[in-house]
C-alpha cells in the first residue's frame, strides 16, 4: 500500500504526479480522506446518463472518497460535508488544498482496468468556473 499525501496543491494534479513517481498505473483508491477549500463535482442529469452536470463549489469540506486509478490517472467518487451538515457528492474533478490535507490509501494492481467499447471513463478536467458561482452548464461527455 501507498500513502499518497497532498499539501498546498491540486490534489487530482497531485495525485496524477505521485502515482507517476511511483510508477503506478493501476490502483485501487481503497480511502482517501481530509479537508479542501473549494471543490468541483459532476453528476449526470435525471434524463441523460452520459452526460455530465459540473458543479463547482468556492466553500471549504471535510472530504471522504473512493476510487481507482486507471491508465495512470486518478478517478474519484467523494463526499463532500460542508457548513450547515449538508453533504455534496459525484466524480470529483478538482480540490484545492491550501489550508489542511488530503491522504489517499493506494493499493496498486498489475491489472489493468477493462472499459468495454461502448463506455469511457471520465477524466475531463472540469471547466474553470468563477469563484463566486456555484452550478455551471451541462458539460456533455462524447463516447468512443
Amino acid at each position: 500500500m501507498h500513502v499518497l499525501e497532498v499539501r498546498n496543491d491540486e490534489l487530482m494534479d497531485s495525485l496524477t504526479r505521485q502515482a507517476a513517481e511511483r510508477g503506478i498505473t493501476y490502483a485501487a483508491i481503497v480511502a482517501l480522506i481530509g479537508a479542501v477549500d473549494s471543490f468541483t463535482v459532476s453528476t449526470p442529469p435525471a434524463g441523460d446518463p452520459t452526460a455530465h452536470t459540473y458543479s463547482s463549489y468556492p466553500l471549504p469540506a471535510e472530504m471522504t472518497a473512493t476510487g481507482e486509478i486507471v491508465d495512470g490517472k486518478p478517478h474519484i467518487h467523494a463526499v463532500m460535508a460542508v457548513q450547515g451538515d449538508r453533504t455534496i457528492g459525484g466524480h470529483l474533478h478538482r480540490a484545492e488544498l491550501g489550508t489542511s490535507f488530503a491522504r489517499a490509501y493506494v493499493i496498486p494492481s498489475e491489472h489493468p482496468v477493462a472499459v468495454q467499447d461502448n463506455e469511457a471513463i471520465v477524466f475531463a478536467a472540469a471547466p474553470d468556473s468563477p469563484t463566486d458561482r456555484g452550478r455551471l452548464t451541462d458539460t456533455r461527455v462524447a463516447l468512443p
